[in-house]
């Protein structure tokens, strides 16, 4: 092995490739849907990766979810993975600023036997936040995918929806590496820095970033007293 240094690989076409080969489960359903999605206007950058579909799918799963929420749907992808991942009896609520892209998913949704345990809302989503709070909803599982400027509060509304114990997955943590970049002032990279720098410093949850698709941040929301 010589100098090799246990590190971040560099993923390269062919690696992904391999990954791709190797693990990734696909199907019909899923491949049409993306497929769609990728054609629409700038749907490459707004989906997320096979992969991440099937990790968030394998988190559901993990975790023993039987309620989730989703802030920000587009076509319904990611919520597509995660639906799948229920119990029969279990609940999916996503929501989304306009019914546009979301009506696109619903077809999969249906083919895919799911729709009866996806509840879609559409409006402004911190307002949908606290309808759900005011509601007394309670989640095992929250995946945040939705405009940038705002995830600081998405985070705080949704953690209050968070049960104990619960996960929530946030997307696109690391913002197509532009949080690295000093030189990257934009209102979107500038919040996403801001995200991730209040998430290392918040003792309510145990968080792990995931080198992964446009970055994943893992938080699992510690039970009081812990």
């Amino acid at each position: 092995m010589g100098d090799t240094v246990a590190d971040q690989l560099d993923i390269t076409p062919d690696l992904l490739a391999y990954v791709r080969d190797v693990s990734l489960r696909d199907d019909e359903i899923l491949r049409e849907l993306r497929e769609l999605t990728a054609r629409l206007p700038a749907g490459r950058a707004m989906q997320v990766m096979a992969e991440e579909g099937q990790l968030l799918a394998l988190l559901t799963a993990l975790t023993g979810a039987r309620a989730v929420l989703e802030v920000g749907t587009f076509t319904g992808y990611s919520a597509l993975c995660m639906a799948r991942a229920l119990p029969a009896d279990g609940r999916l609520v996503t929501c989304d600023i306009t019914d546009r892209w979301p009506s696109i998913g619903a077809e999969y949704w249906k083919r895919a036997g799911v729709s009866e345990r996806i509840e879609l809302r559409i409006g402004d989503a911190a307002r949908t936040l606290a309808g759900l709070a005011a509601e007394a909803a309670a989640f095992d599982l929250v995946f945040v995918d939705a405009d940038k400027p705002n995830y600081l509060a998405y985070y705080e509304l949704s953690l209050s929806l968070l049960r104990a114990g619960g996960l929530m997955v946030l997307d696109n943590t690391l913002f197509f590496g532009r949080v690295a970049d000093p030189a990257a002032r934009d209102a979107d990279t500038v919040a996403i820095r801001e995200l991730n720098a209040f998430l290392r410093d918040d003792d309510r949850v145990d968080i792990s970033m995931l080198v992964m698709a446009d970055g994943i941040t893992l938080a699992r929301k510690r039970p009081a007293g812990s």
